[in-house]
């Protein structure tokens, strides 16, 4: 549950211009999470008389422990009924919780139909929210999990909160008990208005994960929805946000920043198995608001790989990357391929770490580096790692899968996507140059491929022995991005000793010109892989063929702005 913002201060109504302090008479108690209910109404009773009206297991519950408590049935002079779907729903209920005090015509009415006034409301809600999260879920198990007069009583209470207290978190049961001790069995104005804020947070949160989880059954049960379709953008979407913690600031010193989880049921349908909000931070000082960025494309990047796999970041941008047998191996390489860049970087591995890993990083290369994430570290990895204090480590317990949707906002709105994965079939590729790619060449292609995807458009990706060498991010044109990666592999094979050229290059939109391929071939490219679809396609491939390039046509383009 979202926290209690803390009182500061007197709060006045506006109207009245005082502070008005209600006391508690009668209490509704209906909760499914009973953490605490059975004290909760046992102080309520034993040291301010409050008289309690219980449904169903609470009842039973308070009462077991010999509390007095009056059944709903007895007070409203109905039955449950409907399978417990119709207990609360009633005029004696909500007329209790939403009439005025102040009016004599609603004071009236109520003494007329016999309406006895309700002071407090605990309620807490049926487990939609976990019902849901198990994968053996049925439609028909879901639907009976969502709650009616729970939300209902909350609202009606949280409405009239000039007169009614009310709770919807077992963990505010202590600080309303200790106000109604501090003011004579009464709580405040400004505590019952704050917990009426809180409930309303709640009961929009409750909502938004039974719209979403509808939605997403919808969305795939359908006869009508395409196959195809990972996402369909619904009508509306409500996010539910819980702030994770407070941030130092934000991308500079002077904004204000924090980080949120998605909550509840929309954070099952958006987020991946192993997020980065929710990964588990062995070590090292607070994350920063440019960490977590660089750390969730690094946590992206990696993932699109099977094999052993490391991506060092910087800036929102791959400086090295590689696979190889193993995840120490695929580090070296990484690391060598701009080791200047990976100063201060994101490393991002998606197997667990071993010691002989960070030795290389820590103890051997001497990198300074900002965040270290994986699924999971050994033992001896971690003893050696908290040797640096400060170095952020982080562990997500897996690496399977992607998040679904990303959002970003805009002046007086949000962006809403499905995330970008490659999910392309290699089967599925064209070929249209003279000459194929050998099966080596082939294997630096797919690997450029993936990669080049997390590099900021424009987009130029070379790659060497499934090593990214070689990066031109974000020009405006195409072929300064070109340029800047051939001229940044060569400085990496000169730096390793090795011959260059061989390269291959990936380009994450087509080449609306054939500069973009002679810029390659005059810089050792012998393989392009590249979506394809310019009106001037047959001038790149044309270019192609007289610098005896192989290319291939992927047929969907990866865009990072």
């Amino acid at each position: 549950m979202p926290q209690l913002l803390r009182y500061q201060g007197p709060f006045r109504d506006k109207e009245e211009g005082m502070a008005a302090d209600v006391k508690i008479g009668r209490a509704l108690i209906s909760v499914t999470d009973k953490t605490g209910v059975v004290d909760f109404a046992r102080a309520l009773v034993d040291d301010f008389g409050v008289e309690i009206i219980s449904t169903g297991g609470t009842a039973k519950a308070i009462e077991a422990a010999g509390v007095p408590v009056t059944p709903i049935e007895e007070f409203t002079g109905y039955p449950e009924m409907m399978d417990g779907r119709v207990k609360t729903l009633h005029p004696k209920v909500h007329g209790a919780l939403l009439c005025r005090r102040d009016s004599e015509e609603h004071m009236a009415q109520a003494s007329e139909h016999d309406i006895k006034m309700i002071d407090l409301v605990a309620v807490n809600l049926y487990e939609f929210e976990k019902t849901v999260a198990s994968p053996d879920v049925t439609f028909a198990d879901a639907i009976e999990h969502i709650d009616i007069g729970g939300p209902s009583m909350l609202r009606s209470a949280a409405k009239n909160n000039d007169s009614v207290t009310v709770v919807c978190d077992p963990s505010d049961y202590a600080m309303v008990l200790d106000e109604m001790h501090r003011h004579k069995g009464a709580t405040t104005l400004g505590t019952r208005r704050r917990l009426a804020a809180k409930t309303y947070t709640r009961t929009a949160a409750y909502d938004t994960a039974i719209s979403t989880w509808l939605n997403s059954y919808l969305a795939e049960e359908a006869p009508e929805a395409p196959a195809s379709a990972a996402f369909v953008p619904p009508a509306a979407i409500d996010l539910h946000l819980e702030k994770v913690e407070d941030l130092r600031y934000g991308e500079n010193p002077h904004q204000a920043a924090a980080v949120y989880r998605f909550a509840d049921e929309f954070g099952n349908f958006a987020s991946s198995t192993n997020p980065l909000v929710g990964a588990k931070q062995i070590q090292g000082k607070p994350l920063s608001y440019n960490n977590l960025l660089d750390a969730d494309a690094a946590w992206n990047a990696v993932r699109e790989f099977d094999g052993p796999a490391a991506i060092i970041l910087k800036h929102q941008n791959p400086c090295g990357s590689a696979v190889a047998k193993t995840v120490t191996e695929a580090y070296d390489r990484a690391f060598a391929c701009d080791p200047k860049s990976a100063y201060g970087g994101i490393i991002a591995l998606n197997r667990e770490v071993p010691l002989e890993l960070v030795e290389h990083f820590a103890d051997r290369d001497k990198l300074f580096v900002e965040v270290l994430i994986a699924p999971s570290f050994t033992d001896e990895a971690l003893e050696r790692l908290s040797r640096r204090k400060n170095l952020r480590v982080l562990e997500t317990g897996g690496a399977d899968g992607h998040a679904h949707l990303e959002a970003r906002t805009v002046d007086g709105g949000m962006l809403v996507q499905a995330v970008d994965t490659v999910s392309e079939d290699p089967s599925t590729f064209t070929f249209p140059t003279t000459r194929k790619p050998t099966d080596k060449e082939m294997d630096d292609l797919l690997f450029a491929w993936r990669v080049v995807k997390t590099v900021k458009s424009n987009a130029i990706l070379i790659a060497k022995d499934q090593s990214g060498i070689g990066m031109g991010p974000g020009q405006p044109n195409r072929v300064d991005s070109a340029l800047f990666a051939c001229e940044r592999a060569e400085e990496t094979c000169k730096r390793m000793g090795v011959e260059a050229g061989g390269f291959a290059a990936a380009s994450d939109a087509f080449f609306p010109f054939r500069d973009n391929v002679d810029v390659l071939a005059a810089h050792g490219v012998t393989c392009i892989i590249q979506p394809g679809g310019s009106k001037r396609d047959d001038e790149s491939i044309q270019a192609c063929n007289e610098h005896n390039i192989a290319m291939v046509f992927t047929g969907a383009r990866h865009f990072r702005h």
